[in-house]
């Protein structure tokens, strides 16, 4: 089988420091107090300097810079980062898209001018909820005021892509809860919403506070309540539901993470960033310190390994079927040299009888009853 492995297109940098850690967070992250940050900012322009020598990009359409909280950067750290981006990863500002997470406590006129200049033309603010109760029970340092605030800075500064992202499936949080953080969300007039349901990770607070049986969770019922609560909100205030968690105006899908879902490589940088490319998927070196020195050293790859032709029609199916949209026929023929129907055509039909994925002219997509049990169906793609 013939694998087409093409040069990524697609940039993540991962800023790892946070003013403090989420309670249900499990990401890279760390507490940015007395933190090496210029040291980590050299560490990352060695990394990129080394990895575009090695596979220099022919052209760049998406960067996205997650954390961590990017925006707990100072404006002069933030310029300085910036720069480094444009040096290692030119790309024309009016087609690429240029995404950076912001912490609504920590995005300032001062900072969000700086990122503008930079070349960022699109924000995500990590939100998560509407209600500050619930803010504050989950760990998060911003109230609704700085949202407000934050969102009208950026608009007056001529941000004119912005994404929130929203939580659901939290402690103590209601059907009614969730319908007054919706009706807050929209008023916003937003072009795109990430609404996500909680997953309680390892190694986080809330997963200690869950195994002692303290974490007042609500049922699944009230869960999936709430979930077609915002599939039908959203759907009404006219955005378009194009990934299982994530709603958009026509046009202001994240390029950038349909990337992902459609198994597309890309260029993984900073610690413990994930990278995707040949055929090979890489993790660095995780903390900060040792990442610093792992980069004076060559490139700070805690792992890699080959994906292989399987794997990777696995992954193809597994995240593209998260696409409302679905799997596209085409797609797969370009990347595997072979129909889907030839390696997934009894699982396919399987889930057809059952009505949870439905054929469509370009592919198979979920239905809307699968979207409901996506996790299930996925699944069903791993041998």
């Amino acid at each position: 089988m013939l694998v087409t492995y093409t040069t990524p297109t697609a940039v993540y940098i991962h800023i790892p420091f946070c003013t403090n850690k989420c309670h249900y967070c499990d990401f890279n992250s760390y507490v940015l107090k007395g933190q090496p940050v210029m040291e980590y900012l050299d560490a990352l322009e060695r990394e990129m300097e080394l990895t575009v020598r090695n596979n220099p990009p022919q052209k760049v359409e998406t960067i996205f810079v997650g954390g961590g909280t990017p925006t707990v950067l100072l404006p002069d750290q933030m310029d300085r980062f910036l720069r480094i981006v444009r040096t290692y990863f030119p790309a024309d500002s009016a087609e690429v898209e240029f995404s950076m997470e912001a912490n609504p406590g920590t995005t300032d006129e001062d900072k969000l001018a700086v990122m503008k200049a930079g070349g960022v033309n699109r924000i995500s603010f990590g939100v998560q909820s509407f209600n500050n109760d619930i803010l504050a029970a989950i760990g998060r340092i911003h109230n609704t005021d700085d949202v407000h605030r934050s969102i009208a800075n950026a608009k007056k500064l001529g941000f004119d892509n912005l994404s929130i992202d929203l939580m659901f499936g939290l402690p103590k949080q209601t059907v009614d809860i969730m319908q007054a953080t919706l009706d807050e969300a929209l008023s916003l007039d937003l072009q795109h919403y990430s609404i996500y349901s909680l997953k309680v990770e390892e190694n986080t607070l809330f997963h200690t506070l869950f195994n002692k049986n303290q974490l007042p969770l609500p049922s699944e019922d009230e869960e999936v309540d709430m979930y077609e609560l915002i599939m039908k909100r959203l759907e009404g205030a006219g955005y378009k539901q194009y990934e299982i968690s994530n709603f958009a105006k026509p046009g202001r899908e994240s390029r950038h993470n349909t990337m992902y879902w459609r198994n597309r490589s890309y260029y993984g940088l900073g610690a413990g960033a994930h990278g995707y490319m040949n055929g090979k998927r890489h993790v660095n070196v995780k903390g900060i310190q040792p990442y610093i020195d792992a980069t004076k050293l060559g490139l700070p790859i805690m792992e890699q390994f080959d994906v292989t032709p399987q794997e990777a029609m696995e992954d193809f199916m597994m995240v593209g079927l998260r696409l409302l949209e679905g799997v596209r026929s085409k797609d797969f023929m370009d990347q595997f040299g072979e129909t889907i129907e030839s390696h997934f055509g009894a699982t396919l039909q399987s889930w057809i009888n059952k009505k949870l994925i439905e054929q469509t002219p370009e592919g198979y997509r979920l239905s809307k009853h699968g979207i409901l049990l996506g996790n299930e169906v996925f699944a069903s793609f791993l041998s």
